[in-house]
């Protein structure tokens, strides 16, 4: 537990690194590799390697090990410097005051000193081998991000944000079939809501998409046929975004069934999704490069392992933002998880909204994107029902309200590794 001076500055920097992961991958996303020198931007080739961004992801998960390291490091010499000799206190009068206190002690379950705390624990499933179960929440985690990464080359970072709010349909869902948890009424007009916004964020994204200034008749009407074009990708990269939190929430319910029955520190688990998750992403792009990035059909593609990693050390703004995004994706796993043991529901709740709405002022600085009244809209249902779903707002009616406790879905408070 962080002392509590510290908690502002914890939420501060996983708001920063929360929202620069996002932006850099737009970033990346925007650059071009190929045919830059060509007038017709037509004809330029942006860095679209949703897998690879996957790749620097787990990375930036692994770097835990780091951060688990040096914190060992630092626990071990403090115990060195405050190691010595000291007066064992009697417990004499203890025992005057309670003759029964031998008797107690013998049949008492307590050691004299501390237990060790190991990775798993006595009987925990994620104990010897069983910590390769990790591989499971990591496989989904491969999967989740990967689709998001392709849905991002589609649409605009906010939307992209937004639409991720849809986790907490497929949450809740998951939380009912598989961990057993009941689901209120509330909750259940919540999720309706939930869709419902995220309908109307990829509807903003679709119908009003950027006009040209000043476009002649003749280029209005290549325009309208472009814009169809790109309204159908937008609304194939919300769905995208959309389908990649089934993998999410399936993490999450995962990581949440394994962590109910071991001891190991959230810190080591992202540490170990992160190495596994890098593993399996690597040997899956060798597999993926010879089948099919070495043919006619995809050679350039995003399947190209060699054209790949080409155009990521030839840009230097790709280059760049890959090493900032695998600092900032370690960061934030290391202050979400600091967060979430120091601030409520409530504030987790308010911080990730707080995240939406720095990438939507960003990218609208930046002129990434454009203002649409139908996307406020979108958003304001998402925070909306998201936060009546967490309980943080009360249902709006009477017969709407739960007459017992309600159940956490997911105790653990899984953080979002990206």
């Amino acid at each position: 537990m962080a002392p509590k001076t510290a908690v502002p500055f914890l939420v501060g920097m996983m708001l920063l690194t929360g929202v620069c992961n996002t932006l850099l991958t737009k970033l990346q996303d925007n650059q071009c590799v190929r045919n830059c020198d060509d007038p017709d931007p037509k004809h330029h080739v942006l860095f679209e390697q949703p897998v690879l961004q996957s790749a620097q992801m787990f990375i930036g998960e692994s770097g835990c090990w780091l951060v688990i390291g040096l914190m060992a490091a630092y626990n071990r010499v403090k115990n060195r410097r405050t190691s010595g000799y000291a007066p064992v206190a009697s417990n004499d009068t203890d025992a005057d005051a309670d003759p029964n206190a031998d008797a107690r002690s013998v049949t008492s379950e307590d050691t004299l000193l501390p237990r060790k705390r190991t990775a798993g624990g006595p009987g925990g499933v994620l104990s010897g081998y069983g910590i390769l179960l990790l591989s499971l929440p990591a496989i989904c985690d491969i999967l989740g991000t990967t689709l998001m990464n392709a849905g991002l080359l589609m649409v605009a970072a906010s939307i992209f944000q937004m639409t991720r709010g849809a986790l907490v349909l497929f949450v809740g869902l998951f939380s009912l079939v598989f961990l057993r948890r009941k689901l209120y009424l509330y909750q259940w007009l919540s999720l309706f809501g939930v869709v419902a916004g995220v309908a109307l964020v990829g509807l903003a994204g679709a119908i009003q998409p950027d006009a040209k200034a000043g476009a002649t008749a003749s280029e209005l009407a290549l325009t309208i046929q472009e814009q169809e074009a790109a309204a159908a990708r937008v609304v194939f990269g919300v769905l995208l975004i959309a389908g990649a939190q089934i993998f999410t929430a399936t993490q999450f319910v995962l990581e949440e069934s394994l962590l109910e029955r071991s001891s190991i520190e959230p810190m080591e688990v992202v540490g170990w999704e992160g190495l596994f998750g890098l593993a399996i992403t690597l040997t899956g792009m060798l597999v993926l490069h010879f089948a099919i990035g070495r043919t006619d059909a995809g050679r350039l593609g995003p399947f190209d392992v060699v054209e790949g990693f080409r155009q990521m050390v030839e840009n230097k703004i790709v280059l760049i933002s890959s090493f900032l995004i695998m600092i900032s994706i370690g960061g934030f796993n290391f202050f979400g998880l600091s967060v979430t043991r120091n601030v409520s529901a409530t504030s987790r709740s308010t911080i990730d909204t707080c995240r939406t709405l720095f990438i939507w002022i960003v990218s609208l600085g930046l002129g990434w994107e454009t203002f649409k009244w139908l996307q406020v809209a979108g958003f304001a249902l998402l925070v909306y029902f998201t936060f009546l779903f967490n309980g943080i707002v009360a249902p709006p009616f009477a017969f709407l309200r739960p007459h017992e406790e309600v159940e956490e879905l997911l105790p653990e408070h899984p953080v979002e590794h990206n």
